[in-house]
This record gives structure tokens, C-alpha cells and sequence, in this order.
């Protein structure tokens, strides 16, 4: 391979990625590493270095907390959108804009090649590669663990110390582990077995439910056209919000989530998840769907938000679907507004108290009491024709 040839590298400061620096510097590329910052923990200084010490020529550092949380997880919040009911995707809602980032840099660079550092078994090789060709038509995909020749992670080990890259290496985790503003996915250890219960020491973000204060707390969270927008009724940035409410939800056990879930290449696997933030923000947002939307709008809605979330998990952020889909689910949002009150008590969270300005509920009509202005005499004609097809 000729020196000159360049290649963007999906770098985050880990075991792998760095070792593919080296591996691909090796093989005659120019190495570009390219660190999204999407609310992950670590020193992204000190991650640079680590990326120029394995032999990157190039190191970019993009800041996209804030378009991650605006322009990826609060549309996925407003499609009410999981994965098999369960996974609020925030690994898979964080890809497709580590992809943008990966060919707007290549771009910029010259560079005609991108590299990642998912295995053949996982997800996030396709949430990246059918980004970056959707993005970048043209580029060549290079993927080292999918055909380089360490076979454990003692191998890679090994290899960082011959070729001198600095690395951590002290201490040793049995856990993959991902993290963002919206969630973290572990997996792997003892994990892998689907009968065991998670050890306490693999989550790293929530307290154990049990563990958790025995008083609980509200608080209400202010939304606009389905984006939330304040906390106690102080209006918050959108990083900040979510971050706190991160805080919140831990320190009440709330958001662990436990899935043994379809992957798209084909076999089943087991993660366990921690997404505090986007459990309460996703329990409110429905809540005040429920006051503000029709009936036929609500269900048909509830319907759409499943293929959603699969669209997520299945890389096709950028598809003409999602993209229509979105089109549906703004239009559906436009008196989405309002407060939702909420309490937070040992792992749950409970919708105590809801108010819309666009409600539909109307007490006057609810009420069983004084001022019940339903006409109860209309109810025997209704209930005749709507059974009138199933008479006998």
C-alpha cells in the first residue's frame, strides 16, 4: 500500500482503536484519528495523545454533545422509539453521527478511506459502514478486526507493548462497555450466560434500586412541541437536562434495563443497559401524548414508534424512511406541550400529575360527580350500532 494513502479512523482511546493505529500505520496508511464526543467519560486530551502515541499522523476532536442530544435522541424521544420494547438506543442513535463526523472529516482531509473498530458480530459495523456509504459514496471501509491476526485481547496486549503505545492496561474489565449522554450498554463476562443475574459491580451508573433513598422525589419536567425543555419549571439547555436528569434517575435506581435482544446480524444476545435520563424523559413525554392526542392519532402512533426504533437499532438512521417517519411524528407533535409531574422512588417512575393547555380531557365530561354534563341517554343508541355487526 502506498504511503500516501489516507484513511479516517474511528478512535476511541481504547484497547482496540489503538492498536489499530499502529496496525494500519504499519500497512502503510496515513491515520487520521477522529474522537466524537457524544457525553462519554475520559480525557479527551489525554485520549489525542494516546492516538498520536500508536502512530496517528492526524488527531480530530469534535464536540457533538449537543447536536447528538437535539438532532438524534430527542427525535428518537418524540417517536417514543425502543427496540423490542425495551433498548432507548442510545449506542445505535450515536453511530450514525460518528459516521457524519468520520466522512466530513475525510472530506476535509482528502482522505478516500474510513476504519472502524467493530467486530463481524455486532451492530455498529453496520450502523457505520451503511452510514459512511450513505454519507460518502466511494470511500473504502476498513474494518482490521474483522481480518487482522489477534485472536484475544491478551494478543492486542501484547502487540501494544512491543509497538510501545501507551495504553491503561492495568486494569482489566470483563465488560464491553459504551457510554453517551443518552445511555451505556455492557455487555460481555458474565453476561454472556442469560440465566445469571447481573452482578451489582458491572452497572456504572444507577444505584441498586435497593440501595436507593427510601423517600421519594418530584419533579416536573416542561415540554414544547415534544422536546423537553425545562425542569422544575426553570428552562434548561438540552445537554444539561438530560445530564441531570441522568443524576436524578441513578440516584433512584431508575433505568436499568436487562435484554436478551435479536441482533441484526442474526444471532440473540445479552446487554444489560442503564439509561436513567431517557427512562423518565421517555415515561413523561408518553404520558403527555396520552392527554394531548386523539385516539385513532395515539395508537396509530404507537405502532409507528416500534419500526422506528428497529430503523435505529438497524443502521438506517439515514434512510427516506426515518426520514418520513420524522415528517409523521413532527406533525403529530404539535400540541405535545405541556407539564408532566413525576416521581422518582426506588427504580420506578411514577406519572403523578399531568397539564396541557392542548388537553383533551375534559372533567366535565370525565366526572361522575357534580357538573357531569355527559348525556348518559345517547350511550344506548351508540352501543347498539357499534354491536349492531356482531348480532346474531
Amino acid at each position: 500500500m502506498a504511503k500516501s494513502k489516507k484513511v479516517v479512523l474511528a478512535y476511541s482511546g481504547g484497547l482496540d482503536t489503538s492498536v489499530i493505529v499502529k496496525w494500519l500505520a504499519l500497512r502503510g496508511w496515513e491515520v487520521a484519528a477522529c474522537l466524537v464526543d457524544v457525553g462519554q467519560p475520559g480525557d479527551l486530551k489525554s485520549l489525542a495523545d494516546r492516538a498520536r502515541g500508536a502512530g496517528a499522523s492526524k488527531v480530530v476532536i469534535k464536540d457533538l454533545k449537543r447536536a447528538f442530544v437535539k438532532e438524534f435522541c430527542f427525535p428518537s424521544l418524540k417517536a417514543n422509539a425502543l427496540y423490542e420494547g425495551v433498548y432507548p438506543l442510545a449506542t445505535a442513535l450515536a453511530r450514525p453521527l460518528i459516521a457524519k463526523a468520520l466522512v466530513d472529516v475525510a472530506k476535509q482531509w482528502g482522505a478516500k478511506a474510513v476504519a472502524h473498530g467493530c467486530t463481524g458480530k455486532g451492530n455498529d459495523q453496520v450502523r457505520f459502514e451503511v452510514g459512511i456509504r450513505t454519507l460518502g459514496k466511494g470511500f473504502e471501509i476498513v474494518a482490521p478486526v474483522r481480518e487482522w491476526e489477534f485472536k484475544t485481547r491478551e494478543q492486542e496486549i501484547e502487540f501494544a507493548k512491543v509497538q510501545k503505545i501507551p495504553l491503561d492496561i492495568t486494569k482489566k474489565s470483563p465488560y464491553s462497555i459504551d457510554e453517551n449522554l443518552w445511555g451505556v450498554a455492557i455487555e460481555c463476562g458474565i453476561l454472556e450466560n442469560p440465566w445469571v443475574a447481573p452482578p451489582e459491580e458491572a452497572f456504572l451508573w444507577t444505584r441498586s434500586p435497593e440501595d436507593a433513598p427510601n423517600r421519594p422525589q418530584e419533579i416536573s419536567i416542561g415540554f414544547s412541541k415534544g422536546v423537553p425543555v425545562s425542569l422544575d419549571g426553570k428552562k434548561e439547555d438540552s445537554v444539561n437536562l438530560v445530564q441531570t436528569l441522568n443524576k436524578l434517575g441513578a440516584k433512584h435506581g431508575i433505568g436499568r434495563m436487562d435484554l436478551v435482544e435479536s441482533r441484526l446480524v442474526g444471532i440473540k444476545s445479552r446487554e444489560i443497559y442503564e439509561a436513567p435520563g431517557a427512562t423518565i424523559l421517555l415515561e413523561a413525554h408518553q404520558d403527555l401524548e396520552r392527554l394531548v392526542l386523539d385516539r385513532e392519532l395515539l395508537h396509530f402512533k404507537q405502532g409507528l414508534s416500534v419500526k422506528y426504533g428497529e430503523l435505529v437499532y438497524y443502521g438506517l438512521w439515514y434512510s427516506p424512511l426515518r426520514e418520513a417517519l420524522d415528517a409523521f411524528v413532527e406533525r403529530s407533535q404539535e400540541n405535545v406541550t405541556g407539564v408532566v409531574r413525576v416521581r422518582l422512588y426506588r427504580g420506578k417512575v411514577q406519572v403523578v400529575g399531568r397539564q396541557s393547555p392542548h388537553s383533551l380531557y375534559k372533567e366535565a365530561l370525565a366526572t361522575y360527580g357534580e357538573g357531569d354534563v355527559f348525556d348518559q341517554k345517547l350511550a344506548d343508541g351508540f352501543v347498539r350500532l357499534w354491536g349492531l355487526p356482531y348480532e346474531q
